[in-house]
């Protein structure tokens, strides 16, 4: 249902930065660039002699394991869920990232750095109306302990609890956050991505996380914050996953508005989540 029209937004300067993959490990360039109206958010892998574009779009999402990935075949981009949490939050609707490799950089595990190089090109507003859709009734999904419900509402608005039965630490925490470009700055942004150490081991014993560090992530071990500066927040763990949250319902492609409510759910779920949001905002029946 569309209740509202505001215009699309890309950036007014293209920016380039470069990082290491989380899990490649590899040092990675970017570069950003304005797009037109009713491009979308773009991806496009230049170091493949192919150049393949790879829309940000929920068809194409292929894997999500500890992170979104998006593409086909050999042609794909990983970890896209801060930079597409960030755009969100500052409504770009278009831009092209140009990508010399298979994953976006992880920085520091939050979204701040997305944040600073928005602020940084600048948001540009385009003569292109953006449709901005709505719900009549909820939509929700359940698998097992995991639970996504989308709530009618005027504003866009995530409610996250997290609730980790093998770790004290993470045993529950709660937030509620209403997406906005000035709050999320501050409140959701700076949040890093994060792990029990038991159970990244395997991954890190197999040499599957190349790029992980205390720089890039925070670990709990043993019921306690191996990082020396500690967490950001009391509740950085729930703030990061509803940073995620954000970035995987964006993949959508429109933008919309709802009270998200999630408990315990990760990016497979919601992403299963998506997709039966999608169904229903696109007018068809919420499976």
């Amino acid at each position: 249902m569309l209740v509202a029209e505001s215009f699309q937004n890309t950036i007014k300067n293209d920016i380039s930065v470069s990082g290491i993959g989380l899990f490649t490990g590899e040092k990675i360039k970017i570069r950003v660039y304005p797009a037109k109206a009713n491009h979308g958010i773009v991806f496009k892998r230049v170091d493949l002699l192919n150049k393949p574009i790879i829309k940000a779009n929920l068809n194409l999402v292929k894997k999500t394991d500890r992170r979104t990935l998006v593409g086909f075949g050999k042609n794909y981009v990983q970890t896209v869920e801060h930079i597409l949490s960030a755009f969100a939050a500052y409504n770009i609707d278009n831009a092209l990232i140009e990508i010399d490799g298979s994953e976006v950089p992880v920085f520091d595990g939050s979204s701040k750095f997305f944040v600073d190089l928005i602020e940084d090109a600048k948001v540009q507003k385009l003569d292109q109306k953006a449709k901005v859709l709505t719900l009549k009734e909820p939509v929700y999904f359940s698998e097992d302990y995991i639970h996504l419900i989308a709530l009618p509402s005027n504003e866009y608005k995530v409610s996250f609890t997290l609730h980790h039965s093998s770790s004290e630490f993470l045993k529950s925490q709660y937030f509620s956050y209403k997406v906005d470009e000035k709050t999320y700055k501050t409140e959701i942004a700076p949040s890093r991505t994060y792990s029990i150490y038991e159970e990244i081991k395997p991954l890190l014993d197999k040499n599957l996380i190349k790029g992980g560090s205390l720089k890039n992530a925070v670990v709990i071990k043993d019921n306690k914050v191996m990082n020396e500066d500690g967490v950001r927040f009391d509740n950085e763990m729930v703030r990061h996953k509803i940073l995620d949250l954000i970035g995987d319902l964006s993949l959508i492609g429109n933008r919309f508005l709802a009270h998200i409510i999630a408990i315990r759910s990760g990016h497979l779920t919601n992403i299963k989540f998506a997709k039966k949001l999608l169904t229903y905002l696109k007018g068809g029946e919420a499976l």
